[in-house]
């Protein structure tokens, strides 16, 4: 079956490293790094077709994470995109956003930071949950719009989007175009089943080998009847495994998510 491993990219050079031989080896143990790569399996997105979706980037401009609009104000992503230990999280200083576009490099528009929210029962894999509050409020366009929240779970089997710029293949290279693939939802007996991780918080999403979400995609959105359902949050023994990916159930923290969403002064 595999380890569970926190599809990002690490924010050091020597995170990134441990991150690569984890992915090569196999290695038994997790490391949690901030940031993910392309959807193994996808195709490209068309312009418009997830304006809600962000490319969370460091300072340098060089993608991090992604994201997904909730309102003019805040972005909800993975808790371990921006933490350093624990629940604190990196200055906000240290990342950036680009909204409106397909390209993470170009396009659109790029947002500075404000505040960095992190779920404060993060860890295990387990509430990896952050909202990002800008500096300055979204104007809306037809490539820039925040995403309904899913009040319920998806049913199991149902089909499931999942978007992102993370890696095309475990170890391989990350897309500049933003990619796109279809899922199906498990239960969560199912997903005991499959990789002995049962959590009502916890929704798996299943896929043929060769598919699936990999490092890069880490904090990116997964959508059902066009709500927000889920957060990229892992993988199982590496990207494009026959193991399904886990996300964070967006039903279960919606109470969570709505009370963290007051702008600071």
């Amino acid at each position: 079956m595999g380890t569970p491993e926190l599809i990002q990219f690490g924010y050091r050079m020597a995170w990134s490293l441990k991150l690569i031989a984890v992915l090569l080896a196999l290695s038994s143990l997790a490391h949690a790094l901030p940031n993910v790569g392309r959807v193994v399996g996808g195709e490209d997105a068309e312009v418009g077709q997830f304006p809600h979706q962000v490319s969370l980037q460091r300072s340098d401009g060089s993608h991090n994470c992604g994201g997904s609009i909730l309102n003019e104000r805040f972005i909800l992503t993975a808790a371990h995109c921006v933490v350093k230990a624990g629940v604190v999280p990196y200055p906000p200083q240290n990342f950036q956003v680009r909204v409106g576009s397909v390209q993470y490099m170009t396009g659109g528009k790029l947002l500075q930071l404000k505040r960095i929210i992190v779920h404060k029962k993060y860890g295990n894999f387990l509430n990896d949950l952050a909202l990002l509050e800008l500096e300055q409020p979204l104007q809306w366009t037809d490539n820039i719009k925040p995403i309904e929240m899913a009040d319920t779970e998806v049913p199991s089997g149902e089909d499931v989007i999942v978007s992102g710029w993370g890696r095309l293949w475990n170890g391989g290279p990350i897309p500049q175009h933003l990619q796109w693939n279809t899922l199906k939802a498990m239960s969560t007996k199912e997903c005991l089943m499959a990789i002995n991780m049962g959590n009502d918080s916890l929704m798996c999403l299943a896929h043929a080998k060769d598919n699936g979400v990999c490092n890069g995609d880490s904090g990116g959105p997964a959508t059902y009847q066009g709500k927000l359902v889920g957060v990229a949050g892992f993988v199982v023994g590496g990207c494009g495994t026959k193991n399904p990916d886990g996300y964070a159930k967006v039903p279960y923290h919606k109470k969570w998510i709505l009370e963290n969403m007051t702008p600071s002064e």
